[in-house]
């Protein structure tokens, strides 16, 4: 768009609009592109600035907006009384505080039925490709799920999101008499921030609890910091016996994790 444009499409002037367009330039936000009438400048997002704004829509507004509701709830008074009501409120805990922890509701376990396998296979296909390579053994699992993993006595589950239908996967794919491992578990990006990779993570977990999975473990690399974490803060951890059993599986491999339990 041109500056006029935005200052018509935002409301308010063309200088503040200049101002704004500079600083989000700095920012890596927006760019310069080249237009055909050289009298006019048009302006447009960057690689940077769409993933910026896939976060706003996915993470940041939807927390705020909770938060504010959280906030708002039960409240029937006059506005300036509301008002003083919120600033009470955000004395306890700030927006920040009430965002990080607000759980969008409807979240939903969903079991494996073969309609599904094209997500199975499309979103562990699109976290592992932006960040490593499909193996062989990704690509049979993942065109295979049924005859690998569902049929031997393992379990494939998925998350449903409110307005976004299915947006996560999670496996327990039997390897041993009572041994499973934890695998193929992705999130789309457009539910990034949801928390639904917890959820998932926590009702796989339960799941395997259930089957007796001993051990239940997973393969992983120490390129999936935030996964990791993950892991870590619902009870796994790193295993040097599982890496030598087990790690081989994928070239990937260099981090190896035991099931132990814990608080979830």
């Amino acid at each position: 768009m041109t500056i006029g444009q935005l200052a018509d499409a935002i409301g308010i002037s063309q200088p503040g609009v200049t101002r704004a367009i500079g600083q989000l330039a700095e920012l890596g936000i927006v760019e310069d592109i080249r237009a055909d009438d050289k009298r006019s400048r048009l302006v447009g997002l960057t690689d940077s600035g769409r993933q910026a704004v896939e976060q706003v829509a996915t993470d940041i507004w939807p927390r705020i907006g909770m938060a504010a509701e959280e906030i708002l709830a039960g409240l029937s008074s006059p506005f300036l009384a509301q008002i003083a009501a919120i600033e009470r409120e955000l004395d306890k805990a700030s927006i920040a505080e009430r965002a990080a922890r607000a759980q969008p509701a409807g979240l939903k376990i969903v079991e494996f039925s073969d309609a599904l396998a094209a997500d199975f296979h499309d979103i562990n296909a699109q976290w592992i490709t932006a960040m490593f390579t499909l193996e062989k053994t990704d690509r049979d699992v993942l065109e295979n799920p049924r005859t690998l993993i569902i049929d031997p006595g393992g379990v494939i589950l998925f998350v449903e999101a409110p307005g976004l239908g299915v947006v996560g996967t999670c496996a327990l794919q039997k390897t041993g008499p009572s041994s499973f491992e934890l695998t193929k578990m992705g999130v789309r990006e457009s539910a990034r921030g949801l928390k639904a990779g917890e959820f998932l993570l926590k009702a796989a977990l339960d799941r395997g609890m259930a089957m007796g999975a001993a051990p239940l473990y997973l393969l992983t690399s120490k390129k999936c910091v935030a996964a990791i974490h993950l892991y870590e803060k619902l009870g796994f951890s790193h295993d040097k016996g599982i890496m030598e059993q087990f790690g081989a599986r994928y070239q990937r491999c260099d981090v190896a994790m035991l099931y132990k339990g814990g608080d979830r």
